[in-house]
């Protein structure tokens, strides 16, 4: 048996803090869970202030770890049913991590948003993490939970049996976080390994038997709200698109498109700019590295901006004569609740009774009504609208 049912490193990072002080306030009272990080002193620190909203918690149980220490990862992913890390970039420090939970049979979840990333960690540690018995979870925050959770929402609502579409269009109001940023410019400079990545995975995984998925970008139109809808170069149409794979409930032939919504048409064209001026800025290591230092990881808005901050992802489905119109909710995206989607998808995978899955999985396929129902429980909204 393991010692621990959860264990979070990374923790004294912005979003390990924010994860940190969400399971302080909504594990379960026999959860046992650490913390971990490669600095003590920063962890004792971050126990005495999550012992100001538990006193129970001045004694939880604190693990040095570091990525440059296979050995003390190893012991980490031993010790737990499931470790969430936030420590990224993930290219850059996240496989060690991956492979100890793969080898050890532990679940694992991140918040990656980072696509070689995901798709480098499928060829090199599926088939052992489907041989341990563990559940690799990546993209557990607003990539792509919201989008992942919702298509199924909504692919719920629809006819079984015959081709569906869904569109998703997402709108928010939030800072970007430093992570987000960096784990764009990053992407944006590495696009051949990026597409390569992909094309190697796609190669291992084959076809799927009489069923087709796809998930083209799409072209601007209006959206059927109303709105300026252009297409969104981001991970969640492809956590999707693997859900989808992965269960038959999404029709013999399903597609989905990813859009931003914008209500007004001069927002389309400065969102246009700052994108190409983030893609020229990224094949610029010396500007890469300026706009980094401007807004590093570990950095983020107070707690008076998180609480104005918010998203709505709408869903436009469509299957066998019949339409139907969903969305996803809740407050900050890239802070507040991805701690909560992070957090809540941990003690799912700890705690909930769930479908017999094994290796790389997405958060629909492994969790599925699950974590719909924890994150409806804990302020996120899905609804039909």
């Amino acid at each position: 048996m393991a010692d621990y049912d959860v264990v979070l490193f990374g923790a004294t990072g912005f979003t390990g803090a924010l994860t940190a002080e969400y399971l302080a306030r909504s594990a379960p009272s026999g959860c046992r869970w650490a913390l971990a990080g490669r600095n003590p002193g920063k962890l004792d620190a971050l126990r005495t202030r999550l012992a100001g909203i538990d006193d129970r918690l001045g004694e939880l149980p604190l693990l040095t770890a570091d990525v440059t220490d296979a050995g003390s990862l190893r012991a980490v992913a031993a010790a737990s049913k499931v470790v969430i890390t936030t420590v990224g970039p993930y290219l850059e420090y996240g496989e060690p991590l991956v492979a100890a939970c793969a080898a050890e049979g532990t679940d694992y979840v991140d918040l990656t948003g980072e696509a070689e990333f995901v798709d480098r960690m499928y060829l090199a540690h599926h088939a052992k993490a489907a041989e341990t018995g563990a559940r690799l979870v990546h993209c557990c925050g607003f990539d792509s939970i919201p989008h992942d959770l919702g298509v199924r929402y909504t692919v719920q609502l629809l006819p079984e049996g015959v081709p569906l579409r869904v569109d998703g269009y997402v709108r928010a109001g939030a800072m970007p976080s430093g992570g987000t940023l960096l784990t764009a410019m990053t992407a944006m400079s590495r696009l051949p390994q990026t597409a390569r990545a992909a094309r190697d995975r796609a190669a291992a995984e084959g076809g799927i038997p009489g069923r087709t998925v796809r998930t083209p970008a799409g072209t601007p139109h209006r959206s059927p709200g109303g709105q300026w809808a252009v297409p969104l170069p981001t991970i969640d149409p492809q956590v999707v698109g693997h859900s989808a794979r992965s269960c038959e409930r999404y029709g013999p032939d399903f597609r989905y498109r990813h859009f931003a919504a914008f209500s007004h048409l001069p927002s389309v064209a400065a969102g246009a700019l700052g994108l190409g001026a983030l893609f020229t800025a990224a094949q610029l290591p010396p500007a890469r590295r300026a706009l980094s230092r401007r807004l590093a990881p570990g950095q983020g808005p107070s707690a008076e901006r998180r609480a104005r901050s918010w998203f709505s992802v709408c869903f436009e489905g469509t299957g066998g004569g019949e339409h139907v119109r969903t969305e996803v909710s809740g407050g900050d995206p890239g802070y507040d609740e991805t701690a909560k989607m992070l957090g809540e998808s941990a003690l799912c995978l700890a705690f909930d009774p769930l479908p017999e899955t094994a290796g790389q999985v997405t958060t629909a396929t492994a969790m599925g009504d699950a974590l719909t129902t924890r994150l409806s429980r804990a302020g996120m909204t899905f609804r039909t609208l």
